[in-house]
């Protein structure tokens, strides 16, 4: 996979909770995708749309990880001129890698969005979990953290006062 491209839109996110505290969030653009394995350790639903919703605003950048146990998956993503720039990196060991700077790491993901089209597949991705789960089941499966529902209403809101996004947004439960 090549990790430097760019693109103009074509982006869709997919998160599926594959067991007890396990989930997979799937990246796909028009030239490619990856595949994320991460556990529970962290609440990483929730600082995924949280880091998203934190680039409206003053903030240029958001930074958090997924931990996959052992590996860790650290995303960076930072504003720019209505787009979206998107790097994962991965090192092999969660337990020393956060003192680490980005460049120890592998790039497995690198390309830029639109911020509409980011903060939109995002969104769509926590909206499938929801109705595919509802509240009690995704934190029955997820185990530690319940679903984001405040973290997604925000960043929603955001999303369809600064983006003028005409796809649907509802965040109905089931």
């Amino acid at each position: 996979m090549s990790v430097d491209q760019a693109r103009t839109g074509a982006f869709s996110l997919r998160w599926d909770l594959v067991g007890h505290g396990w989930a997979r969030c799937r990246l796909v653009d028009d030239s490619n995708s990856a595949s994320l394995v991460i556990s529970y350790c962290t609440d990483a639903l929730a600082d995924l749309v949280a880091a998203t919703a934190g680039l409206y605003g003053q903030g240029r950048s958001s930074r958090f990880f997924f931990d996959a146990e052992p590996q860790e998956f650290r995303w960076v993503l930072g504003q720019g001129d209505g787009t979206i720039g998107v790097t994962v990196y991965e090192f092999p060991d969660v337990a020393v890698s956060p003192d680490l700077p980005d460049t120890d790491g592998t790039v497995i993901w690198k390309s830029t969005y639109p911020r509409r089209a980011f903060s939109h597949a995002v969104l769509d991705a926590a909206q499938n979990v929801l109705s595919e789960h509802g509240e009690a089941g995704y934190r029955a499966q997820w185990g530690l953290h319940p679903f984001p529902v405040g973290l997604v209403q925000d960043l929603r809101r955001l999303h369809l006062r600064d983006d003028g996004c005409d796809l649907p947004h509802d965040l109905a439960r089931p």
